[in-house]
């Protein structure tokens, strides 16, 4: 494994149900990364199959949330891990070699940014199913939720944050429910002041197995307008601009020479 040199540590958090198959070949992307993690943290959902094995034996450390659901199972490992950075993937994600590297060096550049995320291009399924799953959900949830929440969103599978970022907003989100999109929910739930740096050079591979029916397609846009409406009227795009507004007033300095 390659050695990491100095400076922020980072935790791969990736929580996963019945997927050992799949779970294999992310961790093994993860052994071949340029840029070692410090820790990985498998979080089982109750699986059926050898997921727990797998992970064990690809060198994570193994938790268990009995509570179904990804943002359960996501939070569970989000509250243990030691690392500086939490950086996030999902069982059947496919991280290239310097995926941890360009992490690293993002958040090293620049202090300010608090979450880095980036987009996912679907490596299986058909054709027509990855191309609309790629040009509506992936690509119309980025431009759209960008609109509503006033900086990019933060995509699940390939994000990572500041540890304190997850400590100041974990009580707030809504981590026991199922049905809800855990990325939006967090988003949703940052610090005004809080920093969300989306990079295109950031990618993942990303299966296209949600999307390959239409019953799991509906159910993930459902979850999604679920989970806008349940932060309404609070967080509309005007009253969370404001919000903004106030906080950057608040916080900026008074320029030098500048009449008081």
């Amino acid at each position: 494994m390659p050695s990491n040199t100095a400076g922020p540590s980072i935790t791969v958090v990736i929580p996963a149900l019945d997927d050992a198959g799949m779970l294999a070949r992310c961790l093994a992307d993860l052994a071949a990364q340029l840029r070692a993690a410090d820790e990985i943290i498998v979080v089982d959902n109750g699986s059926s199959d050898d997921t727990a094995a797998v992970a064990r034996a690809g060198g994570a450390r193994v938790l268990e949330q009995q509570v179904r659901g990804i943002f359960p199972a996501a939070a569970t490992g989000y509250d243990a891990a030691t690392g500086d950075i939490i950086a996030r993937l999902d069982a059947d994600s496919r991280p290239p070699v310097d995926w941890l590297l360009h992490i690293d060096a993002e958040f090293v550049d620049d202090p300010a940014i608090g979450v880095l995320t980036g987009p996912g291009v679907f490596y299986d399924g058909n054709t027509f199913v990855a191309g609309l799953g790629q040009l509506l959900y992936i690509g119309g949830y980025f431009w759209s939720m960008e609109i509503w929440l006033g900086h990019p969103p933060i995509f699940g599978s390939n994000f990572a944050m500041r540890r304190e970022v997850w400590h100041e907003v974990r009580g707030r989100v809504h981590r026991d429910l199922r049905e809800v999109h855990d990325d939006l929910d967090l988003a949703i739930h940052l610090d005004p002041g809080v920093v969300v740096r989306y990079d295109e050079r950031l990618l993942v591979g990303i299966s296209s197995r949600p999307f390959s029916t239409w019953r799991g397609f509906g159910r993930r846009i459902r979850w999604a307008f679920g989970t806008l409406r349940m932060h309404l009227p609070e967080e509309t795009p005007w009253r969370r601009r404001a919000a903004r507004r106030r906080w950057e007033a608040e916080h900026t300095e008074e320029a030098p020479g500048a009449i008081a």
